[in-house]
């Protein structure tokens, strides 16, 4: 069996130490058993684990999705709840990604009317604060 201590599962898993116990704290890992010397001692399990999680963050899922998926708090979730989850969050990412290439075509048609003159007289300014 492997052992890792809180900083070799951190490397592992591409996390910080504060990361992996602030997860023990919210209840995403387990509290790790631990040395004579008090020291957390984390199994093999605890690494995928953190590593999925950590995976999990980088796709953008949240905290209350991570723990849907890990089943916590109820039954293992099934695949296809899974892929239902997966999907939601794909579809939430996209309507963020279209309000933000509405947002940059605002920005931009704002940023193509300024005369960009020396003077305090800005198009950008009167167009961010007309009613």
């Amino acid at each position: 069996m492997t052992e890792f201590t809180i900083g070799r599962l951190s490397a592992f898993a591409g996390a910080n130490n504060e990361t992996v116990r602030f997860y023990e704290k919210i209840g995403l890992m387990a509290s790790p058993a631990r040395t004579a010397g008090g020291r957390r001692v984390y199994d093999g399990s605890a690494a995928r684990r953190l590593r999925f999680i950590r995976r999990a963050r980088g796709l953008g899922f949240s905290i209350d999705d991570i723990r849907s998926l890990l089943g916590l708090g109820g039954a293992a979730a099934t695949c296809e709840a899974v892929h239902e989850r997966a999907r939601r969050h794909r579809d939430d990412i996209r309507a963020k990604i279209n309000d933000l290439k509405r947002l940059d075509r605002r920005l931009t048609a704002i940023i193509d009317n300024c005369r960009r003159t020396p003077t305090p007289d800005c198009a950008l300014i009167e167009t961010l604060t007309r009613d």
